[in-house]
């Protein structure tokens, strides 16, 4: 036990565990917006089976990190450039996200009811919604794995223990599951939000597609340009809801 007197290790684990959970924006944002596609009672399992799985990749990660760092080992080359398995798995990723970004953001706003059920009877509607609720399972777990390589591979150049790997993932987890429900909430009641988030999972996807051709962009610009944009729309949303309380007091008008 006297490991756990080492201010090293607390001071590893502190950061270790800071930067899962910045790394986990890009995930929280990801099922936010695919979970606010499925009927309200199934969001909040939704949300639990997203992140669960989130966690378990990156464990299983963790414990096969031989394997993991193998991933950075040429594996083919094209046109004289080398080409790994990690490299691979971030481009598949790079262009999922691409594409699903690119998708919602017409879905939001040019076809908002592209993917409701038609109103039938309860049976329809509950088999459709759990058809959906799988979709979604699906593709968070696809683009968990991506998030978890990237945030494995960064984690085995802080730390050497294992178990201060396991004990960040499993409170970053732990964070991202009581954050994700509030971001959720917040994204659903402004649209504006939404296609901002979006756009963030946009410039995501090809920091992923140009990390996959070994040109690194350092997410912290991305992240940054992501806080302004998400500070002039608060700006936007308090005068909005200060026009809107504006109008209220004075009732309507003749």
């Amino acid at each position: 036990m006297e490991f756990l007197l080492d201010p090293n290790i607390w001071i590893a684990f502190a950061m270790l565990t800071a930067l899962e959970i910045v790394l986990g924006i890009d995930n929280i944002i990801f099922i936010s917006i695919l979970v606010g596609r499925l009927p309200p009672e199934l969001r909040d399992k939704a949300r639990r089976v997203g992140l669960g799985f989130a966690m378990v990749s990156r464990l299983a990660l963790v414990f096969t990190l031989s394997w993991v760092m193998g991933l950075t080992a040429e594996l083919f080359s094209v046109a004289g450039h080398g080409i790994s398995g990690r490299q691979l798995v971030l481009l598949g990723g790079g262009l999922f996200l691409l594409y699903k970004a690119s998708h919602e953001i017409f879905v939001e706003v040019e076809a908002r009811d592209l993917d409701v059920p038609p109103a039938t009877d309860a049976a329809a509607l509950q088999a459709a919604g759990r058809r959906l609720f799988w979709a979604v399972i699906g593709q968070i777990a696809v683009i968990d794995i991506v998030f978890s390589l990237d945030s494995v591979i960064t984690a085995v150049g802080m730390v050497d223990q294992i178990w201060v790997m396991v004990a960040a993932v499993v409170t970053s987890v732990g964070v991202m599951l009581l954050a994700a429900k509030p971001i959720g909430d917040f994204v659903d009641r402004h649209p504006s939000v939404k296609v901002l988030a979006l756009a963030f999972l946009v410039m995501v996807g090809m920091a992923l597609t140009a990390e996959a051709f070994d040109q690194h962009l350092p997410k912290g610009y991305i992240y940054a340009a992501m806080a302004f944009s998400l500070a002039v729309e608060a700006l936007n949303i308090r005068a909005r809801g200060k026009r809107q309380a504006l109008r209220a007091l004075q009732g309507p008008t003749s």
